[in-house]
């Protein structure tokens, strides 16, 4: 793997009130990326002029996020269960008993890779073997990666590490190398990393030669030429599915590197192009939230972001980003650091008052603390 890009430091004891800021702006950025998006999934932008002209807001009247924000609170909060010591066995047991062993909302368990997995894990099969299904490579993992970059602000390898722990169930492949260019970036983001640096740190995550690696560097490569020369280097013009995790994951970093990290053109950008838009304007929200923080996100935008609803995953109804994303930056008192090893608080009363995981009240009687843990116009792909 090659080296990572050099990004800033976590931000210092007495910045605390800014990582919570740049974690909120990830998560509540993706969200709504994500119901932004959601209706212009699978268009093109001819067929979003003629609808909408350019989609310049919220072009429905109960705007809200779909499977995409579900399942990264999922992630969200099986990471703020685990941390670091996150393995695939936990991450199976999550799925089984916040999905598979469930009754399904209304999306059934959304995109083409989830019904794959929640099929096989259903027939009793188990990471990374659950993987193993035709749709091993798309955005799937993209889509709820951001809370790892969250977690591991400063250490793009380390958010990389986790995401692909998570991924082992349900992706394979490029569609891991998605996530895992997702997480690091953010990561880098989160520690106030330039656009540029949270691009190399996304690269620095998956093999040169891959599908994932060279669309991103063809995306950041004409994004000053804008949304139509991004969309033209990346796109497989004809092929029929639009969650492509290489595809989805280069025109996502492509709008955030031709928005220079701006929210709000980021977000944009990649709604108007059309295709996965649901997915790519929820990891060019998050990227762009990292960057510019909670305060970034037009307040018109952010008012209509509730909790989830449970349309997809039910599990997950009541639960807000903002409290996942609280969650994963826990309050630092006055004077201690925020360093690998440091013992945190247990979680909030999001998590305590019910975990999927168990049959009575979390945390256990002898609580888990969570630790920080050191960095260890077409083409053809």
């Amino acid at each position: 793997m090659p080296s990572i890009a050099r990004v800033p430091s976590v931000p210092a004891p007495g910045d605390a009130a800014e990582l919570r800021a740049r974690a909120r702006g990830a998560l509540l950025g993706l969200a709504v990326g994500d119901a932004l998006g959601a209706p212009a999934e699978n268009l093109k932008p001819s067929e979003i002029r003629a609808r909408w002209g350019r989609i310049t807001g919220y072009v429905t009247d109960r705007p809200s996020g779909t499977d995409d924000t579900e399942y990264a609170i999922f992630s969200g909060l099986l990471l703020a269960r685990h941390g670091s010591a996150l393995t695939p066995a936990h991450a199976e047991a999550a799925w089984h008993a916040w999905i598979a062993d469930r009754a399904e909302g209304q999306f059934r368990g959304a995109g083409f890779s989830e019904r794959g997995t929640l099929e096989n894990l259903r027939r009793g099969l188990a990471a990374p073997i659950s993987a193993q299904h035709r749709h091993a490579w798309s955005d799937g993992l993209a889509m709820r990666a951001a809370p790892f970059g969250v977690f591991a602000a400063g250490r793009p390898a380390e958010a990389a590490r986790l995401v692909a722990i998570d991924g082992s169930v349900s992706h394979d492949g490029e569609g891991i190398y998605g996530g895992q260019a997702v997480a690091a970036g953010v990561a880098a983001a989160m520690a106030g990393a330039p656009p540029i640096t949270v691009v190399a740190s996304a690269l620095a995550v998956v093999p040169d030669d891959s599908w994932t690696a060279r669309s991103l560097r063809r995306a950041v490569a004409v994004a000053h030429r804008g949304e139509r020369a991004v969309r033209s280097a990346v796109v497989i013009g004809g092929y029929p599915w639009t969650d492509l995790a290489p595809e989805a994951v280069a025109l996502a970093f492509g709008a955030y590197a031709a928005a220079d990290g701006d929210f709000k053109e980021a977000v944009l950008t990649a709604v108007n192009m059309g295709r996965d838009a649901d997915t790519t304007a929820a990891v060019a929200g998050a990227l762009a939230g990292a960057t510019q923080g909670e305060s970034a996100i037009p307040e018109e935008w952010a008012a209509p972001i509730g909790p989830a609803r449970g349309s997809c995953l039910p599990s997950m109804a009541g639960h807000h980003v903002l409290d996942v994303a609280d969650l994963l930056t826990p309050e630092v008192e006055e004077g201690v650091a925020l360093v690998p090893g440091t013992d945190l608080e247990p979680a909030t009363d999001l998590v305590r008052e019910t975990d999927p995981l168990r049959h009575n009240a979390w945390p256990p009687p002898d609580p888990t603390v969570f630790v920080l843990a050191p960095d260890q116009d077409e083409v053809r792909p």
